[in-house]
């Protein structure tokens, strides 16, 4: 059981038998009445973001959560295939339900699953992926660092803005939870 005094941006808790995680939360006692807490929360089985306002004291189940350790193996479609590591068991996922995550997931990527009651529901990727450019303008010379920028596909799919002076071929750290390029990695 999880309190509302417990509650913390990240803590997970399970409302109608779905898992959901904390996300914003805000301590609120007015001049008459008694004491609340205004709460965001997001499903880990959708996705969906929800306002929710809980009594002071008020109790709340916390969610029968696993985490796994699991290789991603391809993409067909909508569905991704993950294997786990210990049982070569293999599960999927939809892109609606990885979410942003698809952008980062590349052949044989070990991440993290996201198991309730038993289902897969979600993965965690690392926070930092190395990904390849194949495809951006050409840079031009005189280009410099602190210049301009320009869109980059990378070898998954996804965009993000590199310096001018990158070309295809180059692998990029990318930071998972902004998107955001980081480094050229040597």
């Amino acid at each position: 059981m999880l309190s509302t005094s417990e509650f913390r941006n990240g803590a997970k808790m399970e409302l109608d038998g779905e898992p959901y995680i904390i996300i914003e939360f805000q301590h609120v006692k007015p001049g008459k009445g008694g004491a609340f807490v205004r709460t965001k929360i997001k499903s880990l089985r959708t996705g969906n973001v929800i306002d929710r306002t809980f009594r002071s004291g008020e109790k709340v189940e916390t969610p029968n959560l696993e985490e796994k350790s699991m290789q991603f193996l391809y993409a067909t479609g909508d569905e991704y295939m993950f294997m786990d590591n210990e049982t070569y068991e293999q599960s999927g996922l939809t892109a609606a339900q990885l979410g942003d995550n698809k952008n980062w997931l590349k052949e044989e990527m070990v991440i993290q699953a996201l198991y309730h009651n038993g289902t897969l529901i979600g993965v965690e990727v690392p926070m930092f992926v190395e990904l390849k450019i194949v495809q951006t303008d050409p840079g031009v010379k005189g280009d410099t660092a602190s210049g301009g920028t320009k869109p980059a596909t990378l070898e998954t799919g996804a965009v993000v803005k590199v310096p001018l002076y990158m070309e295809e071929g180059e692998v990029l750290k990318i930071d998972t939870r902004t998107g955001e390029y980081l480094e050229r990695v040597k």
